[in-house]
């Protein structure tokens, strides 16, 4: 015999909830494969190379551990299957744990950003963009140039002293040396949209120490970058706390299904 009453009520939101969270299991592995597979995106330059592919793998686990708990949660309900449901309930609650330790974890460490974001760009003006082994790096650099119209890290002058410019960043007399070169360049990115092929060929070598030509962008990409993060910053923890409160939801209402089936069994 089916559940009835109320308990037929909590079963149909349990089926809403549970679409959501395919839907929402879905986006996630979406936008990781995403991420993984596309070295243009932005948000792989506001950390070390090793600990952004680190963040998306465990980003993807925790989009299938949402579509496997809505699957289990589907099935119980359906069933109305006590193992399911409490499955369901496990695997909902070590997502939540997830997500409110690294929710906490960022909002505690929020001020340190601006010093993460930082050093990362920094790291991959002056030891990573131009190198073969790096390619996805450069790939990705070049695109937040041209997108966010902005040169280096803290601005063009950075790559005086970049591995870009043939300078051994772990010999302190060749960064001294190419201090004192008359000329450096800087990459192609950096020139303005609207410019002709010829003039940003011939605009993208500066003098060291001399002015900046107007034809290339005078801003660094730290701030920019920065700028971006805290614009959606506030949209990111309500979207969080959005899926937090609707998991919450989920467990009270697998821990009310639960308890009306081992009823309805004590029964017959």
């Amino acid at each position: 015999m089916g559940l009835n009453g109320c308990c037929s009520c909590v079963k149909y939101l349990m089926v809403l909830i549970n679409i959501l969270f395919w839907i929402i299991g879905l986006i996630i592995i979406v936008a990781s494969v995403w991420m993984l597979t596309d070295p243009t995106f932005v948000l792989s330059m506001t950390q070390s190379y090793n600990h952004y592919y680190i963040a998306l793998y465990v980003f993807l686990a925790i989009g299938i551990l949402i579509t496997l708990g809505a699957f289990f949660g589907c099935c119980g309900v359906v069933k109305e299957s006590q193992c399911l449901l409490v499955s369901f309930f496990c695997v909902i609650l070590v997502v939540m744990v997830a997500q409110i330790a690294a929710g906490a974890w960022a909002f505690h460490n929020k001020d340190k950003l601006d010093d993460i974001v930082r050093a990362s760009v920094k790291y991959s003006v002056q030891e990573e963009y131009g190198q073969s082994s790096m390619s996805s790096r450069t790939v990705t650099f070049d695109t937040i140039q041209k997108n966010l119209k902005c040169c280096g890290a803290d601005g063009p002058a950075d790559w005086a002293t970049s591995r870009f410019n043939n300078v051994d960043r772990t010999n302190i007399v060749d960064i001294a040396i190419s201090s004192m070169n008359v000329f450096y360049n800087i990459p192609e990115s950096c020139c303005k949209d609207e410019l002709k092929e010829n003039v940003c060929e011939m605009s993208r070598k500066l003098k060291f120490g001399g002015s900046l030509n107007q034809a290339i962008y005078q801003q660094g990409c730290v701030d920019k970058l920065i700028e971006l993060i805290y614009e959606n910053w506030v949209m990111l923890f309500g979207i969080t706390a959005g899926v937090i409160l609707l998991e919450f939801l989920a467990l009270t209402f697998s821990l009310s299904l639960c308890c009306a089936v081992r009823n309805q069994h004590y029964k017959a």
